[in-house]
């Protein structure tokens, strides 16, 4: 096992974004760069030995560095949406950028998924990895409280990716970081995964309004396109969503905060299977649905519902919704969540 190191680019203030390549020395090689804190690639065998790239990327620094629907990167302050971009805490009301509609979306105009991180290499007892760590000021994008926040990728040598997340903050704040990777595997660029298989351990989701903002309270997924209880194609019942799948899972868990099965994901044709646990009560699936062929790399283009995300996360809008898990984060707390994923092949 071993990580390299190199420089892959520049910011627009002319710092350097660093590449880092883990390799676990059985087949798998896993990317990541400081901008965003961003996955540029997850390679992994296929059932004849194969390996692609299974995560959306893209080709070039200048291109992220222009924008992107979040390939791969970590997105906060505050993951997913914010009802009307304001929410009250301790009886103080905050206002948040609208930049989703009359909605604020994965932590404002510039989101963590824009900065360029500080980053350093990890080695333990199995595993190699980076440790991501970002400075956020007291008020970044409207939010309370000076935060420190960090995330650290580890490749261990049976093909576990872990995402371990890390934060502390110096006045009240509300918190929900996530990993945007848009998992394709058939590799990047190979087509839609409707054909994918996908299992999801959760009885019950968050219907939503027209600006996906959750209606109330959980309902159960029995009986409505969301029930992905039993392993199914994500494409047998899309039609009955609005455009796709982009809802928030209320996950199956025994106790709180512990790692427990979150989803399966599977691509009959190559072979690959993803298995993901989480520490966090929700996952957002989103079917990529905003992406028209006009974004892609090496050749291929990424067509719509090219590519599902499963953010493993707190509910949208908590910081307005008392009934939901807190995602309020005080002086002394410590934010920690994990999520693994384990690639096979069947």
């Amino acid at each position: 096992m071993r990580v390299t190191r190199v420089v892959f680019g520049a910011t627009r203030d002319g710092s350097p974004i660093e590449l880092f390549t883990l390799e676990n020395g059985n087949g798998m090689v896993v990317r990541a760069m400081t901008l965003g804190a961003t996955l540029t690639a997850v390679e992994v065998p296929n059932r004849a030995g194969k390996r692609e790239n299974v995560t959306l990327y893209l080709e070039t620094a200048e291109e992220y560095v222009q924008g992107h629907p979040c390939f791969g990167s970590v997105c906060g302050r505050y993951a997913n949406r914010i009802a009307q971009g304001r929410f009250l805490l301790d009886g103080v009301e905050y206002r948040l950028a609208r930049n989703n509609g009359p909605n604020h979306l994965h932590g404002g105009i510039e989101g963590f998924h824009k900065r360029n991180w500080t980053a350093q290499t990890v080695e333990g007892d199995g595993y190699v990895g980076v440790r991501f760590s970002l400075q956020s000021p007291d008020g970044d994008e409207g939010y309370p409280g000076a935060l420190t926040a960090a995330v650290t990728y580890r490749l261990t040598p049976d093909h576990r990716l872990e995402m371990d997340y890390e934060a502390v903050t110096d006045k009240p704040t509300v918190i929900n970081l996530t990993n945007h990777a848009y998992w394709n595997l058939a590799g990047a660029g190979n087509g839609d995964v409707l054909a994918h298989l996908l299992r999801i351990c959760a009885d019950r989701y968050l219907p939503v309004d027209a600006t996906l903002i959750p209606l109330g309270p959980p309902a159960s997924v029995e009986g409505t396109p969301f029930d992905f209880r039993q392993e199914k194609t994500i494409g047998r019942d899309i039609a009955e969503t609005d455009g796709g799948y982009d809802h928030c899972f209320v996950l199956n868990r025994t106790q709180e905060g512990t790692l427990e099965p979150c989803a399966v994901l599977r691509d009959p044709k190559s072979g690959r299977v993803m298995e993901v646990f989480t520490t966090q009560p929700g996952v957002q699936v989103y079917t990529a649905n905003g992406l028209n062929g006009s974004l892609g790399a090496a050749g291929k283009s990424y067509p719509k519902h090219g590519a599902v995300c499963l953010e493993t996360q707190h509910f949208p809008d908590s910081p307005n919704r008392p009934e939901y898990p807190s995602t309020v984060l005080r002086p002394g707390e410590k934010y920690h969540q994990l999520t693994v994923h384990h690639f096979s092949v069947d």
